[in-house]
């Protein structure tokens, strides 16, 4: 029988196991099941479940090494900052995260809630499905487990504790590498380029001079902002979705940074399945949407920032006149950097998104990566320009037309 009191990685029989030993769960004699499901890019990720009643959970348990890469040495530390995170994301934004059960720092495991009846974001969008509450949902959390964790309303003693407690360098050291310094240089030939594409992304990415300028300055804020608990990963495969429901996942990447990083990676997402919705001339309706919920966005958590600001601001030099509104310009200029850097890494870095590797025709999606990169150099150059909704809208639309779609 397995030990479980020294750390080793589980198969899906010892998580059951493990299930029976250390959880209350299911009952006793439950003839269970278990499944691997995990599909991203670092933990392995089980689906433990009781036939006969039909209750399940999720095991999420740590490995030392990255899924996508033998390269990426990590401390195992991430799942206990994920396991936490998820708890005070729960009491900040009340049912928009998954409910935690059991954290186990031997093990290094997370056994949560089971989100089978919801769907992944990310593949929703490329099926073209509609979720009107998303926009809500999405800025509703954002606001809650950003701003509420930021020294205009904590403590500044207990937000400096905050921050001792999620530094997160291993994690930290991914996005650094990833997002703000290889898609720019591809100094270590990790990159993996689209062929069709390559000449293009080397000649107006990697070739322009100010566009990495840039890209350095963004790193050194992301690496020295500690402005709020960032979720740190708030892309659409880590949103779980259905018709009247809403679920952030996987806060693993936490860190104490800048609040613009998770508003840009959602927004950035969001024209991701734009992009391919524009190329594959998917239906009206559906583009329609997407071209709200980007403008929503933006539009309510700018909404409901100043509104959350004025209920619960507690630093006095904050209550200034205009301070709420020059505090929130920074954070959508941040907001537009980042929607550029997410776009272009993902297209000219090592970790793609579905959204454009799925589109089968190769013009469809040399289309759709140049919509993406076009519009990720006029964010992160001219970030200081984007207060609304419409007007990031804008500057996607505009590159789909200066690329003779449609």
């Amino acid at each position: 029988m397995a030990d479980f009191n020294t750390y080793f990685l589980m198969n899906a029989d010892e998580v059951i196991l493990y299930v029976k030993e250390k959880t209350a769960f299911f009952d006793k004699d439950a003839e269970l099941s278990c499944t691997e499901i995990g599909d991203g890019n670092l933990n392995y990720v089980f689906r433990v479940i009781d036939e006969q009643s039909g209750k399940s959970l999720i095991v999420k348990q740590a490995g030392d090494t990255a899924r996508i890469s033998d390269e990426f040495k990590l401390s195992t530390n991430r799942i206990r900052i994920e396991s936490n995170v998820l708890k005070l994301q729960g009491e900040l934004a009340p049912g928009l995260v998954p409910d935690v059960y059991l954290f186990d720092d031997v093990m290094n495991c997370c056994v949560m809630e089971d989100l089978s009846d919801h769907t992944i974001l990310r593949t929703a969008l490329n099926e073209g499905r509609i979720f009107p509450k998303l926009a809500d949902d999405m800025t509703t959390f954002m606001v809650n487990t950003l701003l509420l964790t930021s020294d205009v309303v904590m403590e500044h003693k207990a937000k400096k504790a905050l921050v001792q407690d999620y530094i997160n360098p291993e994690l930290c050291e991914i996005s650094e590498d990833l997002v703000y310094s290889e898609p720019f240089t591809d100094h270590n030939s990790r990159n993996d380029l689209f062929p069709p594409n390559k000449e293009w992304i080397e000649e107006n990415i990697y070739g322009d001079d100010q566009l990495r300028f840039e890209a350095a300055k963004l790193k050194f804020a992301f690496m020295t902002n500690a402005q709020a608990l960032v979720h740190g990963d708030l892309h659409s495969g880590s949103v779980f979705v259905k018709d009247d429901s809403t679920k952030v996942i996987d806060p693993e990447f936490a860190f104490y940074g800048p609040m613009g990083y998770d508003v840009g990676n959602v927004v950035a997402n969001l024209m991701f399945a734009w992009s391919r919705a524009h190329v594959i001339n998917a239906d009206e309706k559906y583009v329609s949407w997407l071209e709200e919920t980007i403008e929503d966005t933006v539009n309510l958590f700018a909404e409901k920032f100043l509104a959350s600001w004025n209920e619960n601001v507690t630093e006095v030099m904050a209550k200034e006149q205009g301070f709420d509104r020059w505090y929130l310009d920074s954070v959508l200029k941040d907001t537009a950097s980042v929607t550029g850097m997410e776009m272009i890494r993902r297209i000219a870095g090592l970790a793609k998104v579905k959204d454009l590797t799925t589109i089968a025709d190769e013009k469809q999606r040399v289309t759709a990566e140049r919509i993406c990169l076009s519009a990720a150099k006029q964010f992160i150059l001219e970030s200081g320009g984007f207060k609304t909704g419409e007007q990031f809208l804008k500057v996607l639309k505009d590159s789909a037309s200066s690329h003779n779609m449609r």
